[in-house]
């Protein structure tokens, strides 16, 4: 198994609101998650930091997540703190008005795959080579395509397909959707929407695809996002478990 996440600017925005992390605890199990911020002010940029710091600094120090029931509420509890941490922030620093953060993550262990978002970063799973996403974006144009008024491909050009309907950090109470994945998986990966907006499932998974090092296929997506224009911050944090996928 090996694991690898990187973040980059992009080629249009003048700094950084994004952050990612892959951390193990004590156990050998994994936590990885990508937070997109969003706020003037670079407040998005304190709050995803603040989202990924305190839940790399919980995980590592733990000797087990437990049970999958317990790894729900621990995610559960965990991220409704983060919640509070930046909800809080925002109170104590009037210009950060408006700071929020989407948040993916994935915990893996030797028993079980659990995957946890708000907003529209995105959690895949790869398996038989194959990209599947396993999150559901909280954005109105998912909202508009759920309810049938929008078709995917409208959804894809509509002048507003980056409202968030949910985010952390934007008040009190936080629901994050859980899902629970069978862990014969090859590969975990999550990114944030500045590399899905500019690359398909397809082209990714043909650069996960590649008989080359995992840092090296990282690199490239950022590469091929920036190639197509850089409009977002860029987040990307893939695990490879071996098997069908090298």
């Amino acid at each position: 198994m090996e694991y690898f996440c990187l973040t980059d600017t992009g080629k249009l925005r003048d700094h950084n609101e994004d952050s990612v992390i892959v951390s193990e605890n004590k156990n050998g199990e994994i936590l990885m998650a990508v937070a997109d911020g969003m706020g003037g002010h670079q407040a998005g940029e304190i709050a995803s930091s603040l989202a990924v710091t305190h839940l790399d600094k919980k995980f590592s120090s733990l000797e087990s997540i437990g049970s999958y029931d317990e790894a729900v509420d621990w995610i559960k509890e965990t991220v409704s703190t983060v919640n509070m941490l930046i909800y809080k922030y925002t109170e104590e620093n009037p210009q950060s008005a408006g700071m929020g953060t989407t948040l993916v993550l994935a915990i893996l262990t030797p028993e079980f795959l659990v995957f946890g978002n708000i907003g529209d970063s995105s959690g895949y799973i790869v398996r038989n080579n194959k990209l599947f996403k396993i999150t559901q974006d909280h954005t109105l144009v998912s909202l508009l395509i759920s309810t049938g008024e929008l078709t995917d491909e409208e959804a894809r050009h509509h002048p507003r397909k980056n409202v968030l309907m949910k985010a952390l950090g934007v008040g009190v109470n936080i629901d994050m959707d859980i899902f629970h994945v069978e862990n014969e998986v090859s590969g975990i990966f999550l990114c944030s929407d500045g590399l899905t907006n500019v690359l398909n499932d397809e082209q990714i998974m043909k650069v996960l695809s590649e008989d080359s090092l995992i840092e090296d296929k990282v690199h490239k997506l950022i590469l091929k996002s920036n190639n197509r224009g850089g409009p977002d911050n860029i987040s990307v944090a893939y695990l490879n478990k071996g098997g069908d996928n090298k």
